[in-house]
């Protein structure tokens, strides 16, 4: 298995993976045998994790549960302990709090935060696939949860990631950041959009950074990933150097700007110590902020 930590990480849900365990999918002995010992994540129809008091994860046996995975997803495996995550209106359980996933990502241990990412990843696109988008008819879910049946028109259906590019866009010693009207009071952060269909990443790199504030890219770099949840993204991390155009935004944006090493330095240190005056950045948790960090450290490097 690739090793996550790489010279692109620090953001959340990218480094304590589970082992996938497609074969064990179709062998509902073989997780039936699995289920006493399992690790079950609880989650609400919000997407919210089961707590406990201390607002850690309350993680629940097989054996609490009783009975047989069900209609539980199997998610994987970790040192030979089967992780499944269950919708909260099956069982009988109760927990005394619940997490939202950005919350769990800066308190809970990153191998639970991570499989919690997995689990509303899933969780979501069940409850929006519960009828068949081809015919209507109600979808039989199969192999511990990974694909749909429609029994009706045949339609197989199955789990879906929407990919999106999100790019560290840089001229002559600047980064250019915008800001979105519904965020808090002034939080800024490197642009991104969605693939649209018959898009190479960096196609979709040029066209958003244009959409958004009328830059136009010369060329683009792959840096690494983050899964992304909120509902359903993979947010593909990309740096990108830019003709020296001044930012102008039409609607998708409230404002777009170019910003200096000085600039984003200060906006790292407000972390800590906010002076109530300049920009604020993403919180560590995003790739969004690990591909600021690491375009403010390369510029200090070759300053």
């Amino acid at each position: 298995m690739l090793n996550s930590e790489s010279r692109f990480a620090g953001h959340a849900f990218v480094g304590a993976p589970l082992d996938r365990a497609d074969a064990l999918r179709g062998d509902a002995d073989a997780l039936a045998a699995l289920w006493p010992t399992a690790q079950i994540l609880v989650l609400d129809t919000d997407g919210t994790a089961f707590a406990d008091d201390d607002r850690q994860p309350a993680l629940f046996s097989g054996n609490d549960l009783g009975g047989g995975p069900g209609t539980a997803i199997f998610l994987g495996l970790r040192e030979g302990r089967a992780w499944f995550v269950a919708e909260a209106a099956t069982l009988t359980v109760k927990a005394p709090q619940r997490m939202d996933l950005r919350q769990a990502a800066v308190t809970w241990p990153a191998e639970v935060a991570d499989v919690f990412c997995y689990a509303r990843g899933m969780s979501y696109w069940h409850s929006r696939n519960r009828f068949c988008g081809v015919c209507g008819s109600p979808v039989r879910f199969g192999r511990f949860g990974f694909i749909g049946h429609c029994d009706q028109c045949r339609t197989e259906h199955y789990p879906r990631v929407d990919p999106a590019v999100i790019v560290a866009v840089e001229n002559n010693g600047r980064l250019l950041l915008g800001r979105q009207s519904s965020w808090v009071a002034r939080r800024y952060s490197v642009l991104a959009g969605f693939v649209e269909p018959g898009e190479t990443f960096e196609q979709t790199v040029a066209r958003e950074v244009f959409e958004e504030a009328r830059v136009r890219v010369i060329q683009a770099q792959y840096q690494g990933t983050q899964p992304w949840p909120f509902p359903g993204a993979l947010m593909v991390g990309f740096r990108a150097s830019a003709h020296d155009d001044v930012p102008t935004v039409d609607g998708e944006l409230e404002d777009a700007r170019w910003f200096s090493v000085e600039e984003v330095g200060a906006a790292l240190q407000r972390d800590s110590n906010d002076d109530g005056q300049g920009i604020l950045l993403p919180p560590r948790l995003s790739i969004a902020r690990t591909l600021i960090e690491q375009w403010y450290q390369s510029q200090c490097r070759e300053g």
